[in-house]
């Protein structure tokens, strides 16, 4: 169809958001009749896309009914605020959690130019704009949401964030799966299969709740996990153990620093997510050189380490309060 959309399953479209390279990070348009629903965003400037997406499609967005970000992470839900402005009849549903946070990003924002820094937050991911109240639907754990005939429905699924939640397509027995079932870069996909990686993003990673976040999700059997970062995986069942191993091994690594000196920490910490990286991708059989591996994974890397200080830095804190 084009290098910006691609139809990955009946009525379900995957739009290249242009985050940092192609490949990185998608969003989904979801077709029923003449409704439409978008799940994830991409950044604020991913809007151009999007827009672009309905045009090539030759949709329009009057028939945007649900805008759905699987959590509030400005890869995900940036251009939300945006996409509102431009569907006049759409609502958009999120995880309790969030759903303050993108109606008034104002948080957002100075959490996210903390951790990238003001002027590459502002190149990169644009200015999200706040979202009226009257149209943001907090959903609760297992809401299912009518889009023209075809429902989908919405799971809490916390260990990434704690705003986090998945959306079931019942007709494809699909979940769009944000950051919940990792990252697995097609760059990375070998004969064996793909290779997936858990995302530890600042702040609240919790292996604990993710490990269980991911057995509910499998208890819906799904067929196919519909990724942010990036595309359809098939057989999900195949590649969850996989998912978890990563999880722990990434607590494990940041466990062996609590320790240790502050001092240097997150610098170490990235040292060792890089070196662990690198050994996963070995074992999975990418023959991938490795600065080219460590360039596709530059980003990550730095995000998994601040993401793993942050997390012993809040055991910590719990630790001496007990």
């Amino acid at each position: 169809m084009s290098q910006l959309v691609q139809e990955i399953a009946e009525g379900i479209y995957c739009i290249e958001t242009g985050l940092y390279r192609p490949g990185l990070a998608a969003a989904y348009l979801i077709r029923s009749g003449e409704e439409l629903a978008f799940i994830d965003t991409g950044p604020a400037q991913a809007i151009s896309q999007l827009l672009e997406a309905l045009n090539l499609l030759g949709l329009d967005a009057e028939q945007v009914a649900y805008v759905m970000p699987t959590h509030v992470h400005l890869d995900h839900a940036g251009a939300a605020g945006h996409l509102m402005a431009a569907c006049p009849r759409a609502r958009l549903v999120v995880h309790p959690k969030g759903a303050a946070h993108l109606i008034d990003p104002a948080k957002l924002i100075a959490g996210a130019s903390a951790v990238y820094g003001e002027e590459p937050f502002r190149e990169v991911f644009g200015q999200p704009l706040p979202i009226p109240a009257e149209r943001v639907i907090a959903a609760n754990d297992g809401q299912t949401f009518d889009l023209a005939g075809r429902h989908l429905t919405f799971i809490d699924t916390p260990g990434h964030a704690n705003h986090h939640g998945c959306f079931l397509d019942e007709d494809t027995r699909g979940i769009f799966s944000g950051d919940t079932f990792g990252i697995a870069y097609q760059a990375f996909h070998t004969t064996e299969g793909p290779w997936l990686f858990a995302p530890t993003t600042p702040v609240a990673f919790d292996p604990d709740a993710w490990l269980a976040s991911l057995d509910k999700l499998m208890g819906h059997q799904p067929a196919a996990m519909y990724l942010t970062h990036y595309g359809r995986i098939n057989r999900p069942a195949e590649w969850v153990d996989d998912l978890c191993e990563s999880i722990a091994a990434l607590a494990q690594l940041a466990l062996r620093e609590a320790s240790q000196p502050e001092a240097r920490r997150e610098a170490r910490l990235k040292e060792a997510v890089r070196n662990h990286l690198l050994a996963a991708i070995r074992s999975h059989g990418l023959a991938l050189a490795e600065d080219e591996a460590l360039e596709l994974l530059r980003v990550d890397i730095e995000l998994n380490a601040q993401g793993l200080e942050v997390w012993l830095k809040r055991r910590a804190k719990r630790a001496a309060v007990y």
